[in-house]
């Protein structure tokens, strides 16, 4: 890609989230037109058919008990103080304002588990009450059972473990080493009404590993459901910045290397095509079968069925909403019946060892763009936003200039009066800050900043100043 065609820094600093539209449209015609307009309103788009977004990022906490060689938060963050309940409320209704209803809130932050635990089970429960679905995301350091058994009856649906070597976890000198963690949060999810994901930077030390990680989620599949791969990006303040020949294509190509089979990574996704990639296998005999091999097929039943409501967290209501759509749909029920058998057929010998047992995995491919490398169509036609103070935000443009977003006031009612929150103090006042600034040390920066923080960078940078 030409750089002619990135953002200017002054485009990115003037790019403003979204506001709430004044007009008559629903959230998924908006997102449709938002499509449309980049050029990605194509027969596997999911965003402006099914959903209105793919997700939005709601980040509860700035803080961080890992520290990832290519981590997304600014140097800022670890000075900032969790901001109030009342904020974050505030933000998941803007959230539901803009998308509706099941719309997919990715609770995280920093790690969300750093919160106090009755704050972070108040924040899922208000999501589920504006009937919109929550996933955790987290390192799992701190996601013990019983606090995933809470999260679940307050109504967390998905959970999203971040593990790979870019952590830095001590102890773990590869990929393979680390599946002894992986192991652990799998057995801590088992059985408990979740879909259990895995996240993993794709870098230079790891990419080698990615075929051998494949085939650990496959043997895993009865609980795990989807194997998320980011490709590392030069944005936030990770010290890796390097991509070298990893990409989307590259990922890919090591995915199937693990699987053993070609995918159809085209058949269906969110947002823009360079930036996300999904596919979708059958497990037989830990032994993975595309079921997505025939595009157009998917494209019909995506465009036929995008008005169907599915609960991940009831399988069966889930299984019978679909199968109530197929019978009032003979000529799908017959091009999915043909599928299934092709399916079967191919795996006859499989299903046999295997007791006629199946489970499935999903495959994702997230293409992270460069803090000074920003394409406007993606940003445009962004299906991962994060919640600003001011309204949803491309994850992408909301990484390049965070601090614009995190050292701002919050506005908050107290006992009739309206008062303001502070993040780099923690405290409420009654007159609105003119300025926030945070002094980077060489604990809250990991030190790897110099200076005095405000919204719009680092300022005059000094040398840091020494822990007491």
């Amino acid at each position: 890609m030409s750089t002619s065609s990135y953002l200017s820094p002054e485009q990115i600093r003037d790019w403003k989230p979204y506001e709430l539209p004044n007009d008559q449209l629903t959230p998924l015609e908006r997102a449709r037109q938002r499509m449309a307009a980049s050029g990605q309103w194509q027969p596997w788009q999911v965003v402006g058919r099914r959903m209105a977004i793919g997700c939005v990022a709601l980040e509860i906490t700035q803080r961080c008990n890992l520290d990832c060689t290519y981590c997304y938060l600014s140097e800022s963050s670890e000075a900032l103080k969790d901001i109030p309940l009342e904020e974050v409320f505030r933000r998941i209704d803007m959230i539901h304002a803009h998308y509706g209803d099941r719309t997919d809130v990715q609770v995280t932050g920093g790690d969300p588990t750093l919160r106090k635990r009755s704050e972070l089970v108040e924040i899922i429960r208000y999501i589920r009450s504006k009937n919109m679905q929550s996933s955790l995301f987290t390192n799992g350091i701190k996601a013990t059972r019983d606090m995933l058994e809470e999260l679940c009856e307050a109504g967390l649906e998905d959970v999203a473990f971040h593990v790979d070597m870019t952590q830095e976890r001590k102890g773990y000198k590869n990929e393979m080493e680390l599946n002894e963690v992986r192991l652990e949060y799998i057995e801590r999810a088992r059985g408990l009404p979740l879909s259990v994901f895995f996240n993993t930077t794709a870098y230079k030390d790891n990419f080698h590993e990615i075929p051998d990680l494949i085939k650990f989620f496959v043997k895993h599949s009865d609980v795990v459901r989807l194997a998320a791969f980011q490709v590392g990006a030069d944005t936030g303040r990770g010290t890796e910045r390097e991509r070298i020949a990893i990409n989307p294509t590259t990922v890919q190509a090591q995915i199937e290397a693990g699987v053993g089979t070609k995918l159809e990574f085209g058949a269906t996704s969110a947002g823009h095509s360079d930036c996300n990639r999904y596919a979708f296998g059958l497990v037989v005999n830990d032994k993975v079968f595309d079921f997505f091999n025939d595009p157009e097929f998917v494209h019909e039943m995506l465009m036929q069925s995008a008005h169907l409501k599915f609960d991940r967290r009831d399988k069966r209501r889930t299984i019978e909403t679909m199968a109530t759509f197929l019978m009032k749909n003979p000529r799908l029920l017959a091009g999915f019946t043909s599928r299934v058998a092709k399916t079967a057929w191919q795996a006859r010998s499989d299903l046999f060892a295997a007791k006629g047992k199946v489970g499935k995995l999903s495959f994702h491919i997230h293409n992270f763009q460069d803090a000074k490398a920003l394409d406007k169509d993606r940003c445009d036609s962004c299906s991962f936003m994060v919640m600003t103070p001011e309204g949803p935000l491309s994850m992408c443009v909301h990484n390049a200039k965070r601090d614009d977003y995190l050292l701002v006031p919050a506005q908050v009612k107290k006992d009739e009066a309206v008062v303001y929150w502070n993040p780099a103090t923690g405290q409420f006042q009654n007159h609105k800050p003119e300025k926030i600034e945070v002094e980077l040390t060489r604990k809250n920066a990991r030190g790897r900043a110099k200076g005095t923080v405000t919204p719009g960078g680092v300022n005059e940078p000094a040398e840091l100043a020494e822990e007491e």
